[in-house]
């Protein structure tokens, strides 16, 4: 599954990144601890978080996640959309809460299995 398929599915609203899009998705990781994810998440999988920072791109980065998926409807600082861009690591963003998004994620992702 790409990264569009779950922009389309999920009805995810695309805030930066759009070139990234066809990024491919094994996986999702959930968490706000930025070390935990820098020591857990692995290539390709999908950041749900509330952080907002530029912290995030780097560590989206560092790891090769295929994106991020802000929650309850939180957008991204200016430096981090500008990051996002530069790595073509696309920030999405849901209403949703992380419990719910995280459900739906799973969901989607185990059903194509």
């Amino acid at each position: 599954m790409k990264v569009s398929d779950l922009v389309e599915k999920l009805g995810l609203k695309v805030i930066s990144g759009e070139k990234g899009l066809n990024r491919v998705v094994d996986g999702a990781y959930v968490s706000d601890l930025l070390s935990d994810v820098m020591g857990n998440a692995r290539e390709n999988q999908v950041w749900i978080t509330l952080q907002v920072h530029q912290n995030v791109m780097a560590i989206a980065s560092l790891k090769d996640l295929a994106a991020v998926i802000l929650v309850k409807g939180l957008t991204a600082n200016e430096n981090t959309i500008q990051h996002s861009n530069e790595e073509q690591i696309p920030i999405l963003s849901t209403t949703l809460s992380t419990f719910d998004m995280a459900g739906k994620l799973y969901e989607l992702l185990h059903a194509e299995k």
